[in-house]
């Protein structure tokens, strides 16, 4: 999560109305002091008024698009950084964005949590550019994003340290939550194309009849609803690095499409017969055991061989208890310095009880429990009294006929991860259920309110 300590100041650029009034309301409910121009001219006004330390511009636009004010941003201001949204750019022009100057690249439609997401990790890029730091000494950055001082985290570091040397792919593997979009972040903006675009891309949350267009992109005429050309995620991150999340849910055949484009560096946009030069170094994340899934007919071996030139694995946060309690200060700093309010202390029994625990999501859960920690907790103590119920009665390892069942259910599901080294499929095994069910049990541990 972001350390945000004064709110900054954000130009929103868009000739719709509608868009404008959205984008305005969502940055205005999280404290920025936003302004807003329907077009290039007037964004330019503004600029020389206020000097915002963020603008964020729609691609096309009548007379001058939001590539002409990217350009005279970077020939006319300083630390001024930019997120460019669009929604069906030319392949050209989408490339160009990325390259001229925009730090981040939103594809509409975008969710609230994407947009807040790209807007906290461009500012917080700009503070620590700022401060000539890479992050507060106290939490002990393994790389951007990464805290620890583990063991298991040093061997991360250094694994992430030689990745970012070489163009290599990287298959970075982990359980879920453990962070594994940071690491391939940290590889990135470590390597020589750091100052390219970064575009994640999470296979799993794409469905498969959309998969090859979103990376890939289409002409116009392609199919019902193309009518008019877009570019894909390898299009935007032409010279600089695409993550592919959850790749294995990637089908059989879409595998087969991605494997041309890992061998012969060429793609073809769907509806075209054309194919196309790209350099794009190519970074996967998986929380899956693909080599299994190779053997069961799941994942193509040559792929699998493709991918797996580099493989950095992230531990699970019961494998580095050592880093709970750097973690957990870590956030909750974080999360106060956002509402205002004076840094939290933890008591030593409320800190023995965080590093007792399982944690089955990882550094996500632990984020989720610190921030609700922050919002609920009145004064500036954080007690055993304070934490999760859940999470008492599993610290204290005791049987207690005061719990409920689903308390009882989340500490035995914990239980059984951590015996089995987070291997959901044979948790799933043990438990009796599917790994979807598994899935929905973790979410609702991690999220107890939603």
């Amino acid at each position: 999560m972001s350390l945000l300590p004064a709110k900054e100041r954000i130009l929103v650029v868009d000739d719709s109305p509608a868009t404008l009034e959205v984008l305005q309301r969502s940055l205005a409910a999280e404290g920025y002091q936003v302004f807003t121009a329907p077009g290039v001219a007037e964004a330019i006004e503004i600029l020389g008024a206020t000097q915002p330390d963020l603008v964020i511009t729609d691609f096309k636009m009548p007379k001058v698009s939001g590539l002409g004010l990217v350009r005279h941003i970077r020939e006319n201001f300083k630390n001024i950084d930019v997120v460019m949204i669009t929604g069906y750019p030319s392949i050209e022009g989408a490339v160009d964005a990325v390259k001229t100057g925009a730090e981040e690249f939103l594809p509409k439609p975008f969710t609230k949590t994407e947009l807040l997401s790209a807007v906290h990790r461009v500012l917080d890029r700009a503070r620590l550019r700022k401060s000539g730091n890479t992050a507060p000494t106290q939490v002990a950055p393994v790389h951007k994003g990464l805290i620890g001082t583990s063991e298991a985290m040093r061997k991360v570091s250094i694994a992430i340290g030689k990745a970012s040397s070489t163009l290599a792919t990287v298959l970075i593997t982990g359980e879920s939550g453990t962070g594994k979009e940071l690491a391939a972040r940290a590889i990135h903006y470590g390597s020589k194309r750091s100052s390219s675009p970064f575009v994640p891309v999470n296979c799993g949350g794409i469905p498969e009849g959309l998969l090859e267009s979103e990376l890939f992109g289409h002409v116009k005429g392609a199919f019902t609803g193309a009518t008019e050309a877009r570019a894909g995620f390898f299009h935007t991150a032409d010279g600089g690095t695409i993550f592919l999340d959850e790749i294995s849910e990637m089908s059989l055949s879409m595998q087969v499409k991605l494997l041309r484009a890992l061998q012969d560096k060429q793609i073809c946009m769907v509806g075209s017969d054309r194919w196309r030069k790209v350099d794009v170094r190519i970074l996967a994340a998986t929380n899956k055991d693909l080599h299994d899934l190779v053997k069961k007919g799941l994942f193509r071996e040559d792929l699998f061989y493709r991918l797996n030139v580099i493989v950095i694995a992230i531990p699970p946060l019961r494998e580095r208890a050592g880093d709970i309690i750097l973690l957990a200060h870590h956030f909750a700093t974080g999360f106060a310095a956002e509402l205002g309010r004076p840094p939290l202390r933890f008591c030593d029994k409320a800190l023995q009880s965080l590093r007792s625990y399982n944690w089955p999501g990882n550094v996500r859960e632990l984020e989720n429990v610190i921030q609700r920690l922050v919002v609920m907790t009145d004064g500036d103590l954080i007690d055993v009294p304070d934490l999760p119920s859940l999470m008492r009665f599993s610290a204290l390892r005791k049987a207690s006929f005061n719990r409920t069942l689903a308390e009882v259910e989340a500490e035995y599901i914990g239980n059984v991860l951590a015996e089995v080294k987070g291997n959901k499929t044979r948790a799933a095994e043990i438990l009796g259920i599917d790994r979807k069910t598994l899935r929905e049990k973790l979410k609702k541990i991690e999220h107890p309110s939603s």
